[in-house]
């Protein structure tokens, strides 16, 4: 049995952060029926596509493991279909613009009241509330917003964002384990509520102490590359042949290792956490002399033989080959599609991948089927009358 077996999830949201916390409760074991308008989630056309063709792997990812079925809510007949899905549920998961779903007759406190258990996962740029949340929302803008584009990039350089979608691949996971919490709390007092989770503040949760460090000593972190502000040196440096290298420095017995490699452990400076910060320029030209005098395997043994932290910057030609993942399994096949294994390991529920995102409307009439039947029943759609 898996742990999240007998879960019923309608996710009706589009493109990633939505989707992506209704596919981490899918991995695991609810039944999540994916709702699409008629000319299918925007994820089905986003990206790569296989050579033969089909429905791009963006969304054989983010659809796994869900059925599929086709509703227009734009018509009566749509909303209806919904409504009578939903009173069945245990999960909502919607990333409509804040005010949409109410004005599709779908308000939250309308299906709390006929299914008084739901749990409606709410996710949006801004949140429900204050100035910004009629706004669309997007990772981009969040992570504008947030601070983190602002120091993310080479000191004597612009702003740079992400080059993956990190701020709605984060919201999915903070989306999936709020829902798991409020389910924890319906299970004990049988009361459902609205999760609002949104992308500006899930960055803003990513940014450590920061805010405190600014709000009570004024500090507004730099642009350092790879570095960061607390451990010299972190970063990345190039091999003499031309391959590149991360080291971090983030525990005081590991630094005092490195430092003795790169022949520096005699240095005051460099004795401690503030003496290697106060000397960053100079300690970071030290390590990258040292390690672009060398290959990248000399670099990586002379570590590893100090029980010091360095790896190779990999490619994602690299990260295929490398032996631990490959004995880990973290890749794997799934109907043909190779992609991420679960996210997590559990000893006793661990989680399943059982297809692909399904083609669009593919389970339609099967779920369409199944909830007449239950309506015909006359046990009702609501979740605690179907029990």
């Amino acid at each position: 049995m898996q742990a999240l077996e007998g879960i019923r999830v309608v996710d009706m949201a589009t493109v990633l952060a939505g989707p992506g916390a209704a596919r981490y409760l899918a991995d695991f074991g609810a039944d999540v029926v994916k709702v699409e308008a008629p000319a299918g989630d925007g994820t089905r056309r986003m990206g790569w596509k296989p050579p033969e063709g089909g429905d791009a792997y963006m969304w054989q990812l983010i659809g796994r493991n869900k059925r599929s079925i086709v509703l227009d809510l734009k018509t009566d007949a749509g909303r209806d279909r919904m409504r009578q899905l939903v009173a069945g549920a245990d999960v909502l998961v919607e990333n409509l613009r804040p005010g949409t779903l109410e004005r599709l007759g779908l308000d939250p406190s309308e299906l709390l009241a006929g299914n008084p258990g739901l749990v409606v996962l709410r996710v949006s740029g801004f949140g429900q509330d204050g100035p910004y949340a009629g706004r669309p929302g997007f990772a981009t803008i969040a992570e504008a917003r947030s601070g983190f584009a602002s120091m993310n990039g080479e000191p004597d350089g612009g702003p740079l964002l992400p080059p993956i979608a990190l701020t709605d691949e984060i919201t999915a996971l903070a989306g999936a384990f709020a829902v798991m919490v409020a389910l924890h709390h319906r299970d004990h007092t049988g009361e459902g509520q609205v999760v609002d989770v949104n992308l500006l503040e899930t960055m803003i949760q990513m940014m450590g102490a920061l805010p405190s460090a600014y709000a009570h000593l004024g500090y507004v972190q730099p642009r350092l590359g790879s570095g960061i502000p607390y451990t010299v040196p972190r970063g990345t440096y190039r091999c003499a042949d031309g391959a590149w290298v991360a080291i971090s420095t983030s525990a005081e017995s590991v630094a005092a290792r490195v430092m003795d490699l790169v022949g520096v452990g005699d240095d005051p400076r460099f004795e401690t956490f503030a003496g290697r910060i106060e000397h960053r320029e100079e300690l970071d030209a030290v390590v990258a002399s040292w390690v672009g005098t060398r290959t990248e395997a000399e670099v990586l043994a002379a570590f590893e033989a100090a029980h010091a932290a360095a790896a190779p910057v990999y490619t994602m030609a690299d990260v295929f080959a490398d032996p631990h993942v490959v004995a880990r399994g973290t890749f794997v096949e799934v109907d043909g599609v190779r992609m991420q294994g679960l996210i997590a390991r559990l000893s006793r529920t661990p989680g399943e991948l059982r297809h692909p995102g399904r083609p669009l409307g593919a389970d339609t009439d099967a779920v369409l089927a199944e909830l007449d039947d239950t309506l015909r029943s006359g046990r009702g759609t609501s979740r605690e009358a179907s029990e």
